[in-house]
Parts: C-alpha cells; sequence; structure tokens
C-alpha cells in the first residue's frame, strides 16, 4: 500500500495545497502519515485544526508566531494559525511568516493550506490566489472527481467565470475530463503561481469505478498538455485499504 505522502514526495519542504475539493482533507492526512517533525498551517482562512491530529495548536497574531512556535521545539507536530472574528475559523499566517518559521523552526515538512475554495469541487484563481508561501517546495493542486461529469455551476465550482475562462467550457456545459485536464495543466488555472515548485496534483474523492474511469481520463488529459508535473494521484481518503486509488504517470 503506497502511502499518500509518498505517491506525492511531499515528506519534506513547504508544501502548498491549492484549488478545491479536499485541500485540508488531503493536508491532515500527509500529518498522519508523516512520521518526522511538522507543522500543519495555512495562509488564509481555514476551519479549526482537528483535535484528532495530536498537534500542539498555537493560536496567536502573526508578531508573535514565530516566538510562540519556537517555544514550542519539544512537539513533533505544530498547528499554527492567527486569530479570526469568524466562529470556528482561524486567519491565516503570511506567508513570509511561514517561511520563517520553517527555516528556524527544525520541520521536516511544514503543510500549508494556500487557497479557499467555499467548499465547492472545482476552482480557478482569481488575479491574486493562490496565496503560496515563497519558495514552496511543492504546491498539490486538487480537484474533486465528483465535479467531473457535473454542469458547470456556482453548485460545483469556486469562480464560475474563472473555470470557465480556463477550461474552454461554458456555465451550464458538463465538466469533461478534458477540461478538468486543462485546468489541471493551465498556468491560469491550478499551475498559477506555482514557478519554481515541484507541482504534484491530486483528484480527490473517487469513490467509485466510474469517477476512476474519469479521472484516470482528466488525468492523462493533463499529462499530455503539460511538462510541469509527471503525475497525478487518485485518492479517496476514506477508503479503507489505503487512500491511493492510482497514480496515473505520463
Amino acid at each position: 500500500m503506497t502511502a499518500l505522502v509518498d505517491a506525492l514526495e511531499a515528506r519534506e519542504g513547504i508544501v502548498c495545497a491549492v484549488g478545491a475539493g479536499g485541500k485540508k482533507s488531503v493536508l491532515y492526512q500527509l500529518v498522519r502519515e508523516h512520521s518526522g517533525r511538522v507543522a500543519l498551517t495555512a495562509t488564509v482562512h481555514t476551519t479549526e485544526f482537528p483535535a484528532d491530529l495530536g498537534m500542539q495548536q498555537i493560536i496567536d497574531d502573526d508578531a508573535n508566531l514565530q516566538h510562540r512556535v519556537a517555544a514550542a521545539d519539544a512537539a513533533r507536530c505544530v498547528a499554527y494559525a492567527c486569530p479570526s472574528s469568524k466562529p470556528g475559523r482561524h486567519a491565516g499566517a503570511a506567508p513570509e511568516t511561514i517561511r520563517a518559521i520553517h527555516d528556524a523552526g527544525g520541520f521536516v515538512a511544514t503543510y500549508v493550506k494556500a487557497d479557499g475554495a467555499r467548499m465547492r469541487w472545482i476552482k480557478a484563481p482569481s488575479s491574486d490566489e493562490p496565496l503560496v508561501v515563497p519558495g514552496a517546495d511543492t504546491v498539490i493542486p486538487v480537484v474533486s472527481a465528483r465535479a467531473i461529469g457535473e454542469p458547470l455551476s456556482e453548485r460545483v465550482a469556486h469562480r464560475v467565470d474563472r473555470v470557465a475562462a480556463v477550461t474552454g467550457i461554458a456555465p451550464g456545459e458538463t465538466l469533461t475530463p478534458e477540461a478538468v485536464g486543462r485546468l489541471l495543466a493551465s498556468e491560469q488555472g491550478s499551475l498559477q503561481c506555482t514557478a519554481g515548485a515541484r507541482v504534484a496534483p491530486v483528484i480527490n474523492m473517487v469513490d467509485n469505478e466510474q469517477q476512476e474511469k474519469m479521472a484516470r481520463a482528466a488525468a492523462s488529459a493533463a499529462l499530455a498538455m503539460t511538462s510541469r508535473f509527471d503525475r497525478v494521484v487518485l485518492c479517496c481518503l476514506r477508503r479503507p485499504e489505503g487512500p491511493v486509488v492510482a497514480m496515473v504517470t505520463g
């Protein structure tokens, strides 16, 4: 059984998840699978960190975070963010702060939610998104297999107009595997703000054989359109035998 952290080659460095369709869940899985000292944080608003991750949690103003995390040097896993006035939410830390904490804190890996999608299954970024940490080692663009075959609408997509512009699929038309592949391979889509980073896309929520078939087609389409990545990992985080359903390579 291949661990997701190994399929994505995401055991070291700063790893940012972007896109839509399960970014937080993917990051939580990477934390669970890692045996070294890791951090979990965000550059954007995020939900409260799950207690079952067993991480020491530090919520403080950005100016205090580096000192507070440094003082937690005995903790194997640390989750940190800034306070938010929104119930059940934390605000993101500044990307430069995350960079400094990672470099000084002795973390093998820092996992970062670097994008928001309002619980949708697919997304294309606006001009100021995503908020990737400078010098990130790996970026994981995420999309949900549940979006494939659905009409392009606000029910499934965040920033419908941007998804339409990147994929060529008009609102109301079906999101084909080829369209999702185009999003994953586009410099104005899933590759935006990833310059200099290794890219390892995930098609998440591959819950059945039909979704696997469509996800494989989307992955193959993406790999044919770009040389920025050499694999697309298909996963189902609820799968009893392990989250990695398949790894499609170019």
